[in-house]
This record gives C-alpha cells, sequence and structure tokens, in this order.
C-alpha cells in the first residue's frame, strides 16, 4: 500500500460523505459487521457500495463460480474472473477498494449445519440470495441470533427490498406467506418451499444492481442511525420499465 494511504487514509476514502454522517456516526459504521449472502449480481453491488462507504468488516460467501452468464449484471465479474470464486473474487475487489475493510469468505452452500458459524456475530444479514429456501435458512438464524436480516429480491426488471428488525412482528416467511411458516424444515417443507422457487429467474443488468445499493444504504442506515431504515411490513418496490411503479407499501 503507498505510503500516503497508512494512518488516517479511511478517512480520506471517506470523506466526501462526512457531511451526511458526523465521525461518531461512521465510527459506528467502521465498527459494524455484515454478512452478504451472494455475491453475484445483487451481492456483488452491495459489496461494492459497503466496501466504498467504509464498512469494517464483510463476511462474503457464495459457492459458485463466475460463467459467461454472469457478465450481464455482475459487476464484480470480467473475462479474467470466469471460473474463479466469486468470494474470493469479491474479497479482492474490497481489498483493492478500501484496504481498511477486513474480509472473510465462505466458499460453501448456505444450510442449517453451517448458518450459526457462517453469519458469526454479525450485525446484519445481507440476502442477496435467488432462492426461497436458503433465505428461510438465513432469516430464520438472523432472529435467533438477533441480527437485522435485509432482503433484497429481482424478477426481470422488478425489484423488492426490506428489512427486517430480530425484535420485530415480522418475519420473511410471515411477510411472505410462505408454506414453512411455523414449521420444521423436514422433507415434506422443504419440498413445499422448492415448489415457491420456480427456475432461474430472468435478469437484465440494473435491476440487481439498483438492489444491491438499496441494501447497502439500508445496512448504512443501521448502523449508523442516520435516516429512516425500510421496517418490515414495510417493501420498497419496483419495475425499471414502469416507474411510476415505485412505490414504498406495507403488505
Amino acid at each position: 500500500m503507498p505510503t500516503r494511504f497508512i494512518g488516517d487514509g479511511y478517512w480520506e476514502i471517506i470523506s466526501r460523505q462526512m457531511s451526511i454522517v458526523t465521525k461518531s456516526e461512521q465510527q459506528r459504521f467502521k465498527d459494524g459487521k455484515a454478512t452478504v449472502i451472494g455475491c453475484g449480481g445483487i451481492g456483488g453491488e452491495t459489496i461494492e457500495m459497503l466496501a466504498r462507504m467504509g464498512i469494517g468488516e464483510l463476511t462474503l460467501v457464495d459457492k459458485d463460480a463466475f460463467d459467461l452468464s454472469n457478465l450481464n449484471r455482475q459487476t464484480l465479474a470480467n473475462i479474467s474472473d470466469l471460473g474463479l470464486d466469486k468470494s474470493s473474487v469479491a474479497k479482492e475487489k474490497v481489498r483493492l477498494i478500501n484496504p481498511y475493510v477486513k474480509v472473510s469468505t465462505f466458499s460453501e452452500h448456505v444450510d442449517e449445519s453451517n448458518i450459526d458459524k457462517v453469519i458469526g456475530d454479525s450485525d446484519i444479514v445481507i440476502d442477496a440470495l435467488d432462492n426461497v429456501l436458503t433465505r428461510v435458512i438465513v432469516s430464520r438464524a438472523a432472529k435467533r441470533k438477533g441480527i437485522y436480516y435485509i432482503h433484497g429480491a429481482i424478477h426481470g426488471t422488478m425489484g423488492q427490498v426490506t428489512v427486517f428488525d430480530p425484535d420485530g412482528d415480522s418475519s420473511y416467511e410471515k411477510m411472505f406467506n410462505l408454506p414453512s411458516l411455523g414449521r420444521e424444515l423436514d422433507d415434506e417443507t422443504l419440498s413445499d418451499l422448492k415448489k415457491v422457487t420456480s427456475g432461474v429467474p430472468p435478469v437484465i443488468g440494473p435491476t440487481p444492481n439498483i438492489i444491491g445499493c438499496l441494501e447497502a444504504i439500508e445496512s448504512f442506515k443501521i448502523l449508523t442511525g442516520v435516516g429512516e431504515v425500510t421496517l418490515a411490513p414495510r417493501i420498497l418496490t419496483f419495475d425499471l420499465l414502469d416507474f411510476a411503479s415505485f412505490s414504498l407499501d406495507e403488505i
């Protein structure tokens, strides 16, 4: 690292946002820990924005490697990254953006057996996933451990974001009326959940990246205390082909 970045370089990196937050508020973000589950379209943008805003610690989780079909939207990927683990590429990208961020990775699928290890003592868990079953596992663990769970999802040109307070009445399963609500994740429940996720969703580049930015700013609001968090049952939704569709609703 060049000598000029030793010492207070962190504060130079984030200096342009210091008219928005106080130093103590930014310090809370600097002390914050976030786990991002999924390092693809949504997750890649979330990770980059968190690093640029000065998050203190990131845990990056993804079993997959980059392939050609990722290039239309996943900003962490380029041709030279094809075949490489997404979590490892994400870690290197963070290092190049903001070397003051501490990063750990898990290149494994998330399930009930490892979710507590993956989340650890994070302040926030960010959903950058593409299937309902893993979201149920992650959201349950976050609530049990008293951690905020930020949900984001896309389909084509449509996106949605909401935040679940671990002490709140809402939950991911309750809000979206999932068949797993109040049930053990046995074979029958897993079968019912798999029916909710119907194949690989269509997607165009801007959609997941907007969701990633929104999840990053929700993280910033939670950790700094600045602004109003989009807490469930409120949900921010949009369709990029219809700008009149941008709305904040309660469901």
